[in-house]
């Protein structure tokens, strides 16, 4: 079983990567692909052809499990996840689990996954998506080594891989 994360944070030090980092310690098989260190003309200009662009579709191809994590911004995914989702194949996400993952500013925003995210998955083909994790960022705090998730969020976690490995011996 392999997971690929799709990282739509802007930065290094937004508090998505700390769900990265967590699940890439807690999780086994997992590869990520950071968004903003695709190449930036190839996402502006939905350059299909890029290399870069290609090997990231050949990583989502072979995944069994995505897992899409991004910032809320306006009651929405990223601009950065958005640049990179419109270069995956139309069919993409056909036959994969889908694990939506947000973190935002206020619970304000707790329907961007439902509203917002997941009809662009459905999109691109995905239909089995997961129910999806909100996170308020206050639950992560940034530390000197990297990042501190709260403990009923790390459950919240658990519980989801979980449930991945499940689907994925059946």
């Amino acid at each position: 079983m392999t997971i690929l994360i799709i990282n739509g944070a802007n930065n290094t030090s937004s508090r998505i990567n700390g769900v990265a980092q967590y699940i890439k310690q807690t999780a086994q098989n997992v590869e990520e692909i950071i968004v903003h260190q695709l190449p930036a003309e190839a996402l502006i200009t939905a350059d299909y052809t890029s290399e870069i662009i290609q090997q990231a579709n050949e990583q989502v191809a072979k995944a069994d499990t995505v897992i899409v994590l991004t910032p809320v911004y306006k009651a929405a995914y990223s601009g950065i996840l958005k640049t990179y989702l419109d270069l995956i194949p139309q069919k993409g996400l056909v036959g994969k689990t889908i694990l939506p993952i947000a973190v935002g500013g206020s619970y304000h925003h707790l329907l961007a996954i439902d509203y917002a995210l997941k009809p662009v998955l459905s999109a691109i083909g995905a239909t089995n998506v997961l129910q999806g994790v909100y996170i308020v960022d206050q639950q992560i705090e940034r530390t000197e080594t990297g990042f501190t998730i709260d403990a009923q969020i790390e459950a919240r976690l658990d519980e989801q891989l979980a449930q991945i490995e499940v689907l994925q011996t059946v």
